[in-house]
């Protein structure tokens, strides 16, 4: 018995000593190995073993594996803590919800969820969000060598993706002419957004009160400088026959690379994290239907049974205690009761046991 035992160990030992984890110093170097391998390889295939390289687009490609190098640090910072850990490992158990691709779309695609806030910033964030997506749905194949058009002696384009030929279309065909000025529309629509954003930032005064230059405005320039300057690469074309293009297109492309580089650890960072959204919002969906927990002071349900076990599990892992004298964690009581016991231990009167409600307890956006 205790030889089985030990053989046992022994295997779980080397088991772990075989582990290509630990081929790796850390999750980072891991990810980043992968991720630029699969990089590698996607682009052997699509070039037709990199026969089909565009030199041009060399800067764009460092560009793009530094940010990978940054999402994947920021991704891992955030993703080793305790509550993400919780909304990560739960809502890839709930990702096959029938809800799902309605979640995704609304969240994704329609961003029905600023629709609250109000039309004129759910139009910006439409704009902004669909250009950057329009962009980067062109940019990336094209800097990967997944696509690229090839035109033979009969002023036809053959657009090849993945190394196969999709399609043979006229050169000043309607699909020619959507391909030539994707980036130029996906660019129109940026500005427009952007625009939109820096007006409401300057003329609304809750939006002055709480914003940055470093993190509010910035990003907003840079996407503007980027999409600018990507226009201002067309009309040096088509209207000044080329001059001043290689200056241009250095200026476009060092202001592409140093977007990327800041996309990671600034507010736009959302970009890519969006998706994670599903995620929560599949999570508090899923065990609201199971069981709400009701406020320990007016009975109301506020969120999830699980959703507040889990966030009290979160605070004692963090080691972090809010169990009240009165008998209950803070975290069991709605967020209007919440403030008004806030203001009872400043006071010393019970306000949180007054049944009044806020004026904008159930206010939208």
């Amino acid at each position: 018995m205790e030889h089985t035992t030990l053989n046992k160990t022994v295997n779980k030992s080397e088991e772990k000593k075989n582990s290509i984890n630990n081929a790796f110093a850390s999750h980072f170097a891991k990810s980043m190995f992968l991720a630029i391998c699969g990089l590698i390889l996607l682009s052997f295939l699509g070039t037709r073993m990199f026969t089909h390289v565009d030199l041009n687009l060399y800067g764009y490609m460092v560009g793009t594996i530094v940010f990978l190098g940054g999402f994947f640090y920021r991704f891992i910072a955030w993703g080793e803590r305790p509550p993400t850990k919780i909304i990560i490992k739960k809502g890839i158990k709930l990702l096959f919800r029938k809800s799902t691709p309605q979640t995704s779309v609304e969240h994704l695609a329609t961003y029905k969820f600023i629709w609250n806030r109000g039309i004129y910033r759910w139009t910006q964030h439409l704009l902004i969000g669909w250009g950057c997506l329009i962009a980067i749905m062109v940019t990336f194949p094209l800097v990967f060598g997944w696509m690229y058009f090839t035109m033979g002696e009969s002023g036809y384009y053959t657009i090849v993706a993945m190394g196969m030929n999709i399609m043979t279309v006229p050169a000043d065909g309607i699909i020619a002419f959507f391909s030539y000025n994707a980036l130029n529309f996906s660019a129109i629509m940026v500005i427009t957004g952007v625009c939109m954003a820096l007006y409401r930032r300057i003329k609304n005064m809750q939006a002055r009160a709480d914003q940055t230059f470093i993190y509010d405005f910035m990003p907003l320039y840079l996407l503007l400088f980027v999409s600018i300057t990507g226009l201002a690469l067309t009309f040096i074309n088509v209207f000044l026959h080329g001059a001043g293009h290689y200056v241009m297109s250095l200026i476009h492309q060092y202001s592409v690379i140093v977007t990327l580089i800041y996309l990671p650890f600034g507010k736009l960072a959302h970009i890519p994290f969006r998706p994670l959204s599903v995620f929560a919002r599949n999570y508090r969906e899923h065990y609201a239907e199971k069981s709400m927990k009701e406020c320990k002071v007016c009975g109301t349900g506020f969120v999830s049974t699980e959703q507040s076990n889990d966030v009290i599990d979160v605070l004692g892992v963090n080691e972090i205690e809010f169990n009240m004298t009165d008998g209950f964690n803070l975290a069991e009581l709605c967020l209007p009761c919440r403030r008004k016991y806030r203001i009872a231990r400043f006071s010393g009167v019970a306000t949180h046991q007054v049944p009044v409600k806020e004026a904008n307890q159930n206010a939208k956006g």
